[in-house]
């Protein structure tokens, strides 16, 4: 059985796929160090989210979904050493939820991490990254729904309520809130920091392999969010994946860069206020927190950006124009491809004597 296992809880957009990138390219020097990474990749991770979670419609998912968790849970209790376990859809998990997966590991020492970064960023990225999975819901009524343990949720990102949930049968002091470091900070700091309160070495990582989500601008995050509803042919969760995430969003929209937005006045307002009241609670709770607790306020004065809403139609022609003249070259080149290869396949065999 493990002696710790360190569960890393999200929040999303903060870094998480930076950090997950990282040790998953770094996965046999971490064992190494008697770290486990359990399972073949964050995805596996991901999925067994889903299980913790008790997503509606899990009993229709393939079976290495449903299998994922036990699977992860076995490979840790057969390990003798430190293992680590990071996703930042398990955040969303409910009390209940939460406390039966920690119970999962007998008397191995968990402990929590919570990476955050102030409500504000954390909520406007997360509503283009909802954008690119093709919803279609307005950046003001993001999240969608208020409870729910499902990952565009609003528990995905509630600093409190993920710290109140899973810390409700630990010690306090097992449970870190690492706060993201300022934009203007060596990239790796927050891998060291991380890395740091697992107790393992990044130096000599290999880095090469690390992703960061970019944001979409607020025309492409609008042009996509319109279009969404006439991809009637994309609807399961793959085609969200691989086409419009992948395809459309992040290799045609996402290079464009694009300017930043914001909510509107009132729903900053009501951000600011459950900022102000996450830190309190953090504050008073006797969790370990690195880093700066005010870093996490939204700030008083921000800066005048624009919302979605003033998207003029012009700006969006202007996009759907460029974005038509990228996929017409793509449909060019895979014909190509696919005439050649037919091309290939019809030559006939060499006569050998």
């Amino acid at each position: 059985m493990a002696e710790k296992v360190f569960f890393h809880l999200g929040l999303p957009k903060t870094g998480t796929t930076y950090l997950q990138s990282v040790l998953w390219s770094n996965k046999g020097a971490l064992l190494e160090q008697g770290l486990l990474l359990p399972g073949e990749s964050a995805r596996e991770h991901m999925r067994a989210s889903v299980v913790v979670r008790e997503h509606p419609g899990l009993a229709n998912r393939l079976p290495e979904v449903r299998e994922s968790w036990d699977s992860i849970v076995a490979e840790v209790n057969q390990f003798h050493g430190t293992a680590l376990i990071s996703h930042e859809f398990f955040g969303a998990a409910s009390r209940d939820q939460a406390a039966s997966a920690l119970s999962r590991f007998g008397d191995a020492e968990v402990q929590l991490i919570v990476t955050a970064r102030d409500l504000l960023t954390v909520l406007t990225s997360y509503w283009q990254e909802y954008v690119k999975h093709g919803f279609t819901g307005e950046l003001d009524d993001f999240p969608p729904t208020e409870t729910s343990h499902d990952e565009w949720a609003w528990d995905t990102v509630d600093l409190r309520g993920v710290v109140e949930r899973w810390g409700a049968t630990i010690d306090p002091s097992r449970l870190h809130v690492l706060v993201v470091p300022p934009p203007n900070s060596p990239r790796e700091t927050l891998l060291n920091q991380f890395c740091g309160l697992i107790g393992i070495d990044p130096a000599g990582f290999v880095t090469d392999q690390a992703r960061e989500y970019r944001s979409l601008g607020v025309v492409e995050a609008e042009f996509l969010r319109r279009l969404s509803p006439e991809l009637t042919t994309f609807t399961s969760a793959r085609d969200r994946g691989v086409w419009i995430r992948s395809y459309l969003a992040q290799s045609k929209l996402v290079p464009a860069g694009g300017e930043r937005f914001l909510p509107s006045h009132e729903r900053v307002a009501v951000l600011r206020e459950r900022a102000r009241d996450a830190v309190e609670f953090i504050r008073a709770s006797g969790v370990d927190v690195v880093g700066d607790l005010d870093r996490l306020l939204v700030a008083d004065e921000l800066p005048e950006l624009r919302h979605p809403s003033s998207v003029t139609e012009a700006e969006l022609l202007e996009t759907a124009l460029g974005v038509l003249a990228d996929v017409m070259g793509d449909v060019r080149a895979f014909r190509e491809h696919n005439t050649a290869m037919r091309k290939a396949a019809a030559k006939p065999a060499p006569v050998t004597k």
